[in-house]
């Protein structure tokens, strides 16, 4: 299956894994299905990219590296909806807003992406930790990163 995006052009996604959201993503309810695409010479972020709608690609990353001190508890809803048997079985991202210059770009501490890597399930969650916004800096570690 060949699919258009909105960075990589036309790709065939026949071996990439494919994403289920069960609920769509706040805001983007009804896109339910994405991949994630790399970028070529970044190790930090990722797109990803619906496979319905081209215009919906989505930068992401791995906020661990970028913010250590940063840590949540997934909820029981999120658990019971993706079907979270343990700790070892999912991955967390976070989505990026891209800025000029690319260093005042941020991240969305707040919704992490939560995917579990058994069932290739995932979900946006909304933390209630006030900790943590939905435009975080990237600073300068995710800036040396990204080139």
């Amino acid at each position: 299956m060949n699919i258009q995006t909105k960075f990589h052009g036309e790709i065939e996604i026949k071996d990439i894994s494919q994403w289920t959201f069960p609920n769509g993503l706040p805001g983007l309810e009804q896109e339910k299905t994405f991949v994630l695409l790399p970028i070529e010479g970044n190790n930090t972020f990722q797109v990803m990219q619906s496979t319905t709608t081209p215009i919906i690609g989505l930068i992401v990353s791995n906020p661990f590296p970028l913010v250590p001190d940063y840590s949540f508890k997934i909820d029981d809803s999120t658990i019971e909806l993706l079907n979270i048997q343990s700790q070892e079985e999912f991955t967390v991202l976070v989505i990026m807003s891209l800025k000029q210059p690319f260093e005042t770009s941020t991240l969305n501490l707040q919704g992490p992406l939560i995917f579990n890597t058994n069932n290739q399930k995932a979900k946006q969650m909304i933390l209630n930790d006030t900790k943590y916004n939905l435009r975080h800096p990237i600073g300068e570690l995710a800036a040396k990163g990204a080139q």
